[in-house]
């Protein structure tokens, strides 16, 4: 657990639980040098509303395993746009309209980018 206080390394950890659940499309922005408040968005695709709340529900019950619970939850009974806050990091659970429509990607287009799969889990 203590290796999960490094944010970078809370985010590979997220990273390959999203991965697990088949999370999809996953991007990390590194909003180290350009925001105060948070150090990491990671960015996921669900196929449907069941499959994000599985993918946040995976996330917050490993973390919880691990002694880190999330600061806030928004948007989960919808499921579209699921965001879970840990402070440092936030997680965006999109389905695929979602997603397109909000644009974090863009939005936050200085951010350094790492897009990740399944064979490329690092930051």
């Amino acid at each position: 657990m203590e290796e999960l206080k490094n944010s970078k390394n809370l985010v590979k950890f997220i990273t390959e639980i999203a991965l697990e659940k088949k999370g999809s499309a996953i991007v990390i922005l590194d909003l180290r040098k350009i925001s105060t408040m948070v150090d990491y968005f990671i960015i996921i695709s669900g196929t449907s509303d069941i499959h994000s709340k599985a993918i946040a529900d995976e996330i917050v019950h490993k973390l919880r395993e691990e002694g880190i619970r999330k600061w806030h939850i928004e948007g989960y009974s919808y499921g579209h746009w699921i965001l879970l806050d840990y402070v440092d990091i936030v997680v965006h659970i999109f389905l695929d309209e979602e997603r397109l429509y909000y644009n974090l990607e863009s939005l936050w287009g200085d951010a350094p980018m790492v897009r990740i799969d399944e064979e490329n889990v690092k930051t």
